[in-house]
């Protein structure tokens, strides 16, 4: 089974870049791309291919993807087959139904170019979409209802911190995952100077239940390590890849 790995993790622990060889050598085949990486780092597709990775899946800002043109040329360049917006723009996250409505009309927009143009597009969720607008209605309701050409990349840790049930949202949505961050959660006290993240396998999330019924119920092709903040990258890259494969087998 293939792991990836989502290259914001590495963010504080420059240069970004030298951990790619690092992350083959620990069994990782893929990396995921964020959207400050990108000009930061004009080295990044050769540095992706010398270190023997691939990098199908990345998340863009939402004002990278409306610049349609230069971020396709960017995704091919880099190799990338889907695309994740990966949040609200700041300022707009905790909007009313009505701001999820147009985001999500936007979102659908644009995933009408990227379809028609051979690449993936779709959403990856936080806490938010899980919080209840003044009518009543999810914005994760809101987006996958008005925007039906969008995938969804479910971030497991961030649908439990919003309070939601990580298998029942797996299996409402199942035919739209095609992607998923397996992340956990540590014991309310532990990891404190880490936001309360844990290396995967390390925490509180049913990870061997939760990745059987990701593979058996869904979409889903890529398996993509993340910690939001973890203050030993290398720790967590090597620990979770090793858990993982005991419950991802």
């Amino acid at each position: 089974m293939d792991f990836s790995f989502q290259l914001y993790c590495a963010r504080n622990f420059p240069p970004i870049l030298d951990i790619l060889p690092r992350l083959k050598a620990l069994g990782y085949s893929q990396v995921e791309g964020f959207g400050g990486l990108y000009a930061n780092e004009p080295g990044l597709a050769d540095a992706v291919k010398a270190a023997g990775l691939t990098m199908p899946t990345g998340h863009f800002g939402l004002d990278m993807l409306e610049d349609t043109d230069n971020t396709m040329k960017l995704a091919e360049r880099l190799g990338t087959k889907i695309l994740f917006c990966p949040a609200p723009p700041p300022g707009k996250r905790e909007m009313g139904e009505d701001g999820w409505t147009e985001l999500a009309e936007t979102l659908g927009r644009l995933a009408s170019v990227y379809k028609a143009n051979g690449f993936g597009f779709g959403w990856h969720n936080h806490h938010w979409e899980f919080q209840p607008t003044a009518s009543g209605r999810l914005p994760i309701e809101i987006i996958f209802e008005t925007a039906p050409d969008l995938v969804w990349e479910q971030d497991v840790a961030w649908t439990v911190r919003g309070n939601a049930d990580p298998v029942a949202w797996t299996r409402k949505y199942a035919d739209r995952i095609v992607a998923i961050h397996v992340k956990d959660i540590a014991p309310v006290g532990d990891c404190i100077d880490e936001d309360g993240w844990a290396d995967v396998g390390h925490g509180t999330l049913d990870w061997p239940g939760l990745m059987k019924l990701v593979r058996s119920e869904t979409k889903a092709e890529y398996f993509v390590m993340e910690h939001d903040n973890p203050s030993d990258v290398d720790r967590f890259a090597r620990r979770s890849i090793e858990a993982a494969r005991k419950f991802g087998a």
